[in-house]
């Protein structure tokens, strides 16, 4: 159906502005792990937040999989985030530019509408050290290719949204004007 990329630093309004989207039957990815109390309270706070509405599914890994369990005509799909997807995918060791060409792949049959959040890491300073390079340049790869693939891309700057992509809509065709004059031969 479509694809939306919502990208912003931290506390941007990334996720709330995704989540105001969200309509119909609503599904939520979520790629973030609970490996300390700070982030299961985050997890909880945001699950309360969302409200009842959602089904959660938790991906920590295999978003292509997941996408193809959930999809279906008119199903609302939120997939948050994937900054936290890649730092999953480089700690196991997983080859990221072939997960990223798979999930770029699979966006593009996908029938639901799909929301995209991530993490524009790139504005700051070089990182000092060769991991903290390794990850920024992998996240700038991976937004790369999800905004090619992506029907729109939204940037977020304290808390407003900023069109960066806007989806080409095509127009129906035209039809034929009858003429109002009739020539005889």
């Amino acid at each position: 159906m479509s694809t939306l990329l919502v990208l912003g630093g931290a506390r941007s309004g990334k996720s709330r502005y995704a989540e105001s989207l969200g309509k119909g039957q609503k599904f939520y990815v979520a790629t973030a792990e609970a490996s300390d109390e700070e982030m299961v309270q985050r997890i909880a706070d945001r699950r309360l937040q969302r409200g009842p509405s959602w089904e959660t599914f938790e991906v920590p890994l295999d978003l292509v999989t997941a996408l193809q369990t959930i999809d279906g005509k008119g199903r609302f799909i939120l997939i948050d985030c994937l900054t936290i997807w890649l730092s999953n995918l480089m700690i196991v060791k997983l080859d990221v530019t072939r997960e990223t060409e798979m999930l770029c792949e699979a966006l593009k049959k996908i029938k639901a509408q799909v929301v995209l959040v991530s993490n524009e890491v790139g504005l700051g300073i070089v990182p000092a050290n060769a991991v903290a390079r390794a990850f920024r340049d992998a996240q700038g790869f991976l937004n790369q290719r999800v905004a090619e693939a992506a029907d729109e891309v939204v940037f977020m700057a304290a808390g407003l949204p900023l069109t960066l992509k806007k989806a080409v809509r095509k127009a129906p065709p035209r039809k034929a004007k009858k003429s109002s004059r009739s020539r005889k031969a």
